[in-house]
């Protein structure tokens, strides 16, 4: 009998302890959510957070903190805490919700890719959701525009590549020139190798010549010895 009463004393003790954990729970969740109207995010930040102490599954405390965390631009923080409470959440609308915000933060950092994913997730909870439509077809759009501009972009990078390769050819190709024009001007100014052979006497013909100047020079000399033999013996001839 004592152990059977002891046994209710401890259940409902326990159950006076969740009780209260679940009363303190909602009072920082309502208090912060008076917060979050009045744009006060940091102090609504900080009661959510208290939520979340008392009861580290609370998905709602997880959801309104991500919200506040949005509001102050921590996007990463916030993205870890809808990541979280979709995790554990179980209702289809909470869960609408909860992609939902997930898809806006997506689409606002340009992944427009996963925000389209988060925003099906969210139709696929809730499929009246007609501003989650919108958001879907939004951000499909951007996404195909993304996808466009990427593709131009690596086409214009593939021909700026292509005419830099072209250009390339094209200066080898004059230096090239330049250097074959720098040796035909060497070639003009230094006469050919076969024509300095051609103009150079061999040494018999050399000789040849030489000996025929030679014998040239003998016979003018017999001439002019004859000659002043002449004007000598003239001389001699006629006195005068």
């Amino acid at each position: 009998m004592l152990k059977s009463k002891y046994i209710l004393f401890v259940v409902f003790l326990l159950s006076a302890v969740a009780v209260s954990a679940q009363k303190a729970e909602r009072n920082y969740i309502r208090k912060g959510n008076r917060l979050f109207n009045d744009s006060i995010f940091v102090d609504a930040e900080v009661n959510y957070r208290k939520a979340l102490e008392v009861n580290p599954k609370s998905t709602v405390s997880m959801y309104n903190l991500g919200n506040t965390l949005s509001q102050q631009q921590k996007f990463q923080d916030a993205m870890e805490q809808y990541v979280s409470a979709s995790n554990i959440e179980k209702d289809k609308m909470k869960l609408a919700h909860i992609y939902h915000n997930m898809g806006v933060l997506l689409q606002a950092g340009k992944d427009y890719a996963k925000a389209v994913d988060a925003y099906k997730m969210s139709l696929r909870n809730n499929p009246t959701d007609d501003e989650t439509r919108y958001n879907l077809a939004l951000a499909q759009k951007m996404l195909k525009d993304q996808q466009q501009n990427q593709q131009n972009q690596d086409q214009n990078q593939d021909q700026n590549q292509d005419q830099n390769k072209d250009q390339q050819k094209q200066d080898q190709n004059k230096d090239k020139q330049n250097d074959q024009k720098q040796d035909e001007k060497k070639d003009q100014q230094q006469p050919p190798k076969s024509e300095k052979q051609n103009n150079q006497m061999s040494k018999e013909n050399a000789e040849q010549l030489l000996n025929s100047v030679m014998q040239d020079e003998k016979d003018v000399q017999d001439k002019v010895k004859k000659q002043q033999k002449v004007m000598q013996g003239g001389r001699l001839e006629k006195d005068w």
